[in-house]
């Protein structure tokens, strides 16, 4: 069987199994002692020990994939001075889908009204983190001390020592090429290592979700349904439409090759709900499936992983015009306009920040003059989406280096077209 198809019982198996212990847990059948038995051991023990060490292991590989990976891409770019090109493009494509992903969140909102004959239930408790300053990102993403940062995980600042130290590499003469050589092989050896932890993936994905749905449940969705399905179908339109369009568009390629693909990765992405940790999984996908070559994968991908925020910026413009409804206010032209600029510019302006979802919502809803308290609504459905979210993003992510690649000559088209690329990875 597939890993893919392996992956997906586990979620499958994962959601059921949450649910039933929901059921038990929140219901009189289950005497008190096995309540305490299920809550503490098995749920808030065997399994959350399980998820925790998967997502662990994901997380250990991303500073140095990242690392290793940029300086590899930046010192084969380095003399041929289009690093410059691909940046532009990459981070030009990712604020025009992230516009675009806005765009079609507010208008499907306002269509649809989720939050008309919403009642506010009672006082909501709700205190917004402060985003910091534009001028203190752009100060901030220079290192001053790249080991602290990579100890830190900032990932802004890893991007920008590692292509800087690519670049050097690549105009270093004899010295260079021994050491770029050495990254070539550690590169190798990380994507070994990616391979040896996604063989576990099923038992970690089940993990996660069997947890997530047994404090949770099904029923936290029947409560904001209307939202809820509202920012579900919007991502999912995003996500498999206005995406495969862009790939075609600018690139030529087929979306059905490239979506089918994507479901490894889609599957990480559900069950850990982080384009961070999901990383090590997109990059080997977009190398090694897609046939991205690693110049622009290895650059593309990390900072996606970072800056690309398409799945956020629909919860946003939905959210915004839900809370708004809520509180009976009335959103003009110019208000609509300023939160399509805000989460989009917010996108690179609050990277790395943590819970950074709610930052740049809390950010928007200022700027459109609506109540940040009106967050405390959304949260209960907001663990869910933002599973969905990342599947969007983590795709973004893979469709952007698809185009890029394209455009530089550095896509391998028969990779590409090939449904049985890497199959060490799928087991296919």
């Amino acid at each position: 069987m597939s890993l893919t198809n392996r992956i997906l019982i586990g979620m499958v198996a994962g959601i059921l199994l949450g649910s039933l212990l929901n059921v038990m847990l929140g219901g009189a059948a289950l005497a008190d002692s096995y309540r305490m038995v299920v809550n503490d051991w098995l749920v808030n023990g065997i399994l959350d020990v399980i998820g925790r060490i998967f997502i662990a292991s994901l997380k250990l590989l991303v500073v140095p994939l990242v690392l290793v990976s940029l300086i590899c891409g930046s010192s084969a770019l380095g003399d041929s001075a289009r690093m410059g090109p691909i940046a532009l493009k990459t981070i030009g494509f990712y604020l025009a889908t992230t516009a675009l992903a806005i765009t079609v969140a507010l208008l499907v909102a306002v269509a649809i009204s989720p939050g008309s004959g919403v009642e506010l239930a009672g006082e909501a408790d709700f205190v917004a983190a402060k985003a910091p300053p534009l001028v203190d990102v752009l100060v901030g993403i220079v290192p001053s001390n790249p080991i602290q940062a990579m100890a830190e995980g900032n990932m802004l600042q890893i991007i920008v020592f590692a292509l800087l130290f690519g670049y050097a590499i690549s105009h270093a003469g004899e010295s260079g090429r021994r050491i770029a050589s050495f990254f070539s092989d550690t590169e190798a050896v990380i994507m070994k290592m990616v391979l040896i932890l996604m063989s576990f993936a099923p038992y970690g994905v089940f993990a996660l979700l069997a947890k997530l749905f047994a404090e949770m449940g099904i029923g936290a969705i029947m409560d904001l349904a209307a939202y809820f399905f509202t920012v579900l179908g919007v991502l999912l339109f995003h996500g498999l439409v206005n995406y495969s369009l862009l790939l075609k568009l600018f690139s030529g390629m087929s979306p059905r090759v490239m979506l089918t693909k994507m479901r490894p990765v889609w599957a990480f992405a559900f069950s850990t709900a982080s384009s961070g940790a999901t990383l090590p999984v997109t990059m080997r996908t977009v190398e090694h499936r897609l046939g991205v070559h690693n110049t622009v994968g290895g650059f593309t991908v990390p900072l996606g992983a970072t800056i690309n925020m398409d799945g956020t910026a629909i919860m946003q413009g939905v959210a915004t015009v839900f809370i708004a409804q809520v509180y009976g206010v009335e959103l003009s032209m110019v208000a609509y306009l300023t939160v399509i600029l805000t989460a989009t510019l917010a996108s690179i302006g609050t990277a790395g920040v943590p819970g950074v979802g709610l930052v740049t919502l809390a950010l928007v809803l200022e700027q459109a003059g609506l109540p940040v308290e009106g967050v405390a609504l959304i949260i209960g459905v907001d663990r869910l989406l933002d599973m969905v979210r990342t599947m969007v993003n983590v795709t973004g992510d893979a469709t952007v280096a698809v185009i890029v690649g394209k455009s530089e000559n550095q896509l391998d088209e028969a990779v590409f077209n090939d449904p049985r690329a890497d199959l060490e990875s799928n087991r296919e």
